[in-house]
C-alpha cells in the first residue's frame, strides 16, 4: 500500500512537471490581488498622519506609535482594526487587541488566542502566537506549505489535526521551544492550492516579501530576541527566497519535507543563519525533480550532501505530514532548534 501511494505521488508530480496539458504548469503563473488592509482608506486620511500600511518600514511604524499617547493607540485599534492588527512594527499587544476585534466581527470563534495577523479575504491570512512574545528571548516562526488557508488553519488540511499549523505550533511550543520563548504559526501568504501552483516559485516569491517584512517587525520590537524560521514543504521555499533579506536576529533556519529552496547550496541563500534540513525516507517530496526549468521547480532538495545544510533526525517519520507529531525524533530536534537560546 505504501509503495502504491508513493507511485501515485510520483505520477502526480511528474504530471505537473512534464505534462503541461494536464498540470497547466506552463500556463501563465497565478496572480493574486495584493490587497490593502481593511480600513486603509480611512487610515490614510486620518489627521494624525499615520505611516503608509503597505510600505512603511517596521521601525518607522514602531517609532510613530511610540509618539502616540496610550489612549490614542487604543482608539486607532478600535477605529482601524484591519490596519493595526496587520501592521508590522505596531505594538504587539495592540495588534492582539485589533485582531480580536476583527475576528469577532468576522464571526471567528478563536478570539481567545493572541494573533499578529488576521484577514479573512481570499485564501485568508492569520498568525497565532503561543507563549509570551513581549518578553520572549527566542521566537520561532513556523511557515506552513501548500493547501493551507485560513479556514483549515485550526482544523487541519483535510480535517486532519496533525496538518493544522496552529496545532503544530502549539505542539512545538509544548515540546520545549516555549521555554523562555514563543512560537508563531505564520500563514501570512497565499499558499499553493495544487501541484500546478506548487511547482512554481510565484507564490513563494510573494510570500518571501511578506515573511521578510513580518520578521523585520519582530526584530524592530524585540531586538534583543533571536529568531528561528521553520519551513514545512512549500513553506521552506518561501524561506529560501526570503533568506537574504532577513535581519541578523535570525540565527537558525530549519526546513523539512522541502521540495527545494530556490538555490543550489546554503551559500546561495545569502544568510549567516545556521541552516538545518530533514526529510523522511517515506516523504513523497523525494520524487520531486531537482530542477528549475522555464519557471518550474525549486532546485535541489536541501537534504542533499552537496547543498550543505545540517541534517536532523527524521527516522520515525513515515510521510510528508508528521514531522511535528508528538513523540517523534523530528519534533524533538525541531523544538531544540526553535528553542535554542544561545
Amino acid at each position: 500500500m505504501m509503495l502504491i501511494k508513493r507511485f501515485r505521488a510520483a505520477l502526480a508530480i511528474l504530471a505537473v512537471i512534464v505534462a503541461p496539458s494536464t498540470g497547466s504548469v506552463l500556463a501563465a503563473p497565478v496572480t493574486l490581488p495584493d490587497l490593502s488592509p481593511v480600513g486603509a482608506a480611512g487610515w490614510r486620511a486620518d489627521p494624525r498622519d499615520p505611516p503608509e500600511p503597505r510600505t512603511a518600514d517596521p521601525r518607522t511604524v514602531r517609532d510613530w506609535f511610540a509618539s502616540v499617547p496610550a489612549a490614542g493607540r487604543h482608539e486607532l485599534a478600535a477605529e482601524y482594526p484591519g490596519v493595526v492588527g496587520n501592521l508590522d512594527g505596531a505594538p504587539i499587544t495592540l495588534r492582539y487587541e485589533a485582531n480580536r476585534r476583527s475576528m469577532l466581527a468576522a464571526g471567528i470563534d478563536r478570539p481567545d488566542g493572541n494573533f499578529l495577523l488576521f484577514d479573512p479575504r481570499g485564501r485568508g491570512r492569520v498568525a497565532q502566537v503561543f507563549g509570551d512574545l513581549p518578553t520572549a528571548r527566542r521566537v520561532a516562526v513556523l511557515v506552513p506549505g501548500m493547501t493551507n488557508r485560513l479556514w483549515n488553519f485550526w482544523r487541519g488540511v483535510g480535517g486532519h489535526p496533525h496538518r493544522s499549523p496552529a496545532v503544530q505550533a502549539a505542539g512545538l511550543w509544548r515540546a520545549g521551544a516555549g521555554s523562555g520563548g514563543a512560537v508563531i504559526a505564520w500563514l501570512g501568504y497565499d499558499t499553493p492550492q495544487g501541484f500546478d501552483e506548487a511547482g512554481r516559485a510565484t507564490l513563494a516569491r510573494a510570500g518571501a516579501k511578506q515573511l521578510a517584512r513580518f520578521v523585520d517587525g519582530l526584530a524592530a520590537l524585540r531586538p534583543e530576541a533571536t529568531i528561528a524560521l521553520l519551513g514545512h514543504s512549500y513553506g521552506s521555499t518561501v524561506i529560501g527566497y526570503a533568506a537574504d533579506r532577513l535581519p541578523p536576529q535570525v540565527t537558525d533556519i530549519a526546513v523539512f519535507g522541502s521540495p527545494g529552496m530556490g538555490v543550489d547550496t546554503v551559500v546561495g541563500l545569502g544568510t549567516g543563519a545556521r541552516v538545518w534540513a530533514g526529510e523522511s525516507s517515506g516523504d513523497w517530496v523525494r520524487w520531486a525533480p531537482p530542477v528549475r526549468v522555464l519557471g518550474v521547480g525549486h532546485g535541489p532538495r536541501p537534504v542533499g550532501a552537496e547543498f550543505g545544510a545540517r541534517r536532523f533526525a527524521t527516522s520515525d517519520v513515515h510521510d510528508h505530514d508528521h514531522y511535528l507529531t508528538p513523540g517523534t525524533d523530528s519534533l524533538a530536534a525541531l523544538a531544540g532548534i526553535a528553542g535554542d537560546l544561545s
